[in-house]
């Protein structure tokens, strides 16, 4: 499998995040356990998101995270996935099977 950056920028519904945040961290709690998802953390303030994903392709990343409740619920303006192969510190990753 390959990785992805994915970026999340928030909409401007921070009381909705809130609501569904929970529902959230359990959905990327379970696809880091299983492998998929390498590291995570929001960006700007808690106004967006990077993610490191192991997938397919692209398509495969989006469609994981299409089951995002943010996602879900409309509260996400925008999500950008672009294949990234880590030259510096890729050996520092703890890659699991899932992602090699």
């Amino acid at each position: 499998m390959a990785l992805f950056a994915v970026t999340y920028q928030y909409t401007e519904n921070p009381a909705g995040r809130d609501l569904h945040r929970p529902e959230h961290v359990a959905f990327l709690a379970g696809q880091h356990e299983s492998g998929r998802l390498l590291v995570s953390g929001p960006t700007d303030g808690g106004t967006g998101a990077l993610l490191v994903l192991a997938g397919a392709t692209a398509d495969d990343v989006e469609a994981l995270l299409d089951a995002d409740p943010f996602h879900r619920e409309g509260l996400i303006a925008r999500r950008t996935v672009a294949a990234w192969k880590p030259f510096f510190g890729a050996d520092r990753l703890e890659l699991s099977e899932a992602a090699r």
